[in-house]
């Protein structure tokens, strides 16, 4: 009888954290959709509105007040995330997916160089803590629920479901988390990723023409990716020592994102373009450097990749939100659009290595990014996209866009 009731109670333990991974998913996947609605909506408005752009030092400062003011753990956004998934502490606050999709957009709307994989990776952690608190008995699976909201964000929308498990576990891999971990955080992120699509969203779609393999492109291929290893080592580094600065100079959060809302604009007037605002996928005009542009076109600035970097790093270190990982993609499928130039290389694939090969060496998530890579471009590309993804993330050494030390963040 008693070894019955065990059971019983093991099923119920069982069907309950089935269905609230599957609240989790569901809720992530309608947040994921209205996220991105929203944030196709805001970069238009600042399309048609030029004047959006001399409104982002008030947005940014707005946005740093509200944090200061009611931000609470959730200022130390997706750092706190990981370090709660880490070593759980003070848990996930549940203000933290209205807030960072409250400053994304805010970031968006006038102009910033921010991505959205900190919003998805945030989004999904707060809604994942709101339900853990209407199921206070799931509270003893809190990390694996975190997680899974993680992938969940991250899939819905990136649209790549797979790929989002495997950074969501690469993440704190060096933890004591289990590989067992994957299988929740899989089954989220594909629901997610289901449900972002029922809702209407379609993800941007990028192909790699036809190529012949050979000696020298494979050359080429490690070349790129032994650059981006060193790209991405330049681009943290970078983003650092301009945070500090930033927080040397102008203690107080509110007018350190003003400041840095004067020097995007600054940079849009020293370079005399917009096209390194938001996220830079949309075009504002035709011919504008997108990221899709980078795929086919041979008028890409061969220093595109070098002022994206500029916009981001001074967006970010100044206090905007969003996160770093579409930058980056920017940014590498820019610089691989440049070596291609360069060496006479295929175009749509070098752009596509760049891309996963940035991604992977700044996020020290290298079958993440490889996989990211097969899902969007391919599973015939597997073996280019693992090699050049492996040599990044090893010539990048241990320079991350996420610090995360042995202990809590500082």
């Amino acid at each position: 009888m008693n070894h019955q009731r065990a059971q019983m109670r093991d099923w119920k333990l069982i069907g309950q954290n089935l269905f609230l991974l599957g609240l989790i998913a569901i809720s992530a996947g309608t947040a994921s959709a209205g996220f991105l609605w929203a944030l196709d909506e805001v970069t238009r408005q600042r399309f048609s509105n030029p004047w959006w752009l001399w409104a982002l030092p008030l947005l940014g400062w707005a946005m740093a007040w509200i944090y200061q003011k009611v931000g609470s753990r959730a200022k130390s956004g997706t750092e706190h995330l990981l370090a709660e998934v880490c070593e759980p502490e003070h848990g996930v606050p549940r203000r933290m997916a209205p807030m960072i999709l409250l400053g994304t957009l805010l970031t968006h709307l006038g102009g910033g160089s921010a991505g959205r994989e900190g919003t998805a990776l945030q989004m999904g952690g707060g809604i994942a803590a709101w339900w853990l608190k209407a199921v206070p008995a799931a509270q003893a699976h809190s990390r694996m629920f975190w997680l899974a909201g993680m992938a969940a964000g991250f899939g819905g929308v990136f649209g790549t479901p797979v790929a989002a498990a495997i950074f969501s576990w690469e993440m704190v891999r060096r933890r004591e988390i289990s590989k067992w971990h994957m299988l929740p955080c899989l089954a989220a992120a594909v629901v997610a990723h289901l449900v972002c699509e029922a809702w209407g969203m379609a993800h941007v779609h990028y192909s790699i023409a036809e190529f012949s393999l050979s000696a020298g492109l494979i050359a080429i291929i490690i070349l790129l990716a032994i650059l981006c290893g060193l790209l991405s080592r330049a681009f943290v580094m970078s983003s650092r020592a301009v945070t500090s600065c930033f927080a040397a100079w102008i203690p107080r959060p509110e007018w350190r994102a003003f400041a840095g809302g004067l020097a995007v604009i600054a940079l849009v007037a020293l370079f005399g373009t917009r096209d390194f605002l938001g996220l830079g996928i949309l075009a504002e005009h035709a011919g504008a450097t997108t990221l899709p542009a980078c795929f086919t076109s041979q008028e890409i600035p061969q220093t595109a990749w070098l002022m994206k970097w500029l916009f981001t790093v001074v967006t970010l270190s100044a206090g905007f939100k969003g996160g770093e990982v579409t930058p980056l993609f920017f940014m590498g499928a820019a610089f691989g659009n440049a070596v291609a130039l360069w060496l006479g290389a295929p175009i749509s694939l070098c752009a596509a290595v760049g891309w996963v090969a940035l991604f992977a060496a700044a996020t020290r998530a290298p079958l993440a990014a490889a996989v990211m890579g097969m899902e969007l471009f391919g599973l015939q590309h597997a073996g280019i996209f693992l090699t050049a993804c492996v040599l990044a993330n090893l010539i990048s050494g241990k320079a991350t866009i996420y610090q995360i030390p042995d202990g809590r963040p500082h």
